[in-house]
């Protein structure tokens, strides 16, 4: 463990067991650094919509939670979602990036999450 988190790679094998412990599907659409790498999670409903989850830090406590891109201006449809994916992975080879799909919409994560509706 590093810094209190658990390895990336660690923590998305975590993710996907989460969600298909729940009857949803999960892909990692692209590896990143298995220790340190950011992950980026796309939660596809299936019907068109799509939601995504950038992790951000709170500078007061330092816990890690995630924040839905839709509060950053992205659109919540399939098409914007992933344009911004393809933006992302072009910036951070490190990035990990894992689709869900959920027809519920359901993100499966256990940290904090800041939501835009």
């Amino acid at each position: 463990m590093m810094n209190g988190r658990l390895p990336t790679g660690l923590w998305a094998d975590a993710l996907l067991r989460r969600v298909q412990n729940a009857g949803a599907a999960a892909f990692v659409i692209q590896k990143g650094d298995g220790e340190r790498g950011d992950v980026l999670i796309k939660v596809a409903t299936l019907d068109g919509g799509a939601v995504a989850y950038v992790p951000s830090i709170n500078f007061e406590t330092g816990d890690r939670h995630f924040v839905d891109l839709a509060a950053r201006g992205i659109d919540k449809t399939e098409q914007a979602i992933d344009a911004y994916i393809l933006r992302a992975r072009a910036r951070d080879l490190d990035l990990w990036v894992i689709e869900i799909e959920d027809r519920e919409g359901r993100h499966f994560l256990t940290e904090s999450v800041e939501i835009h509706k």
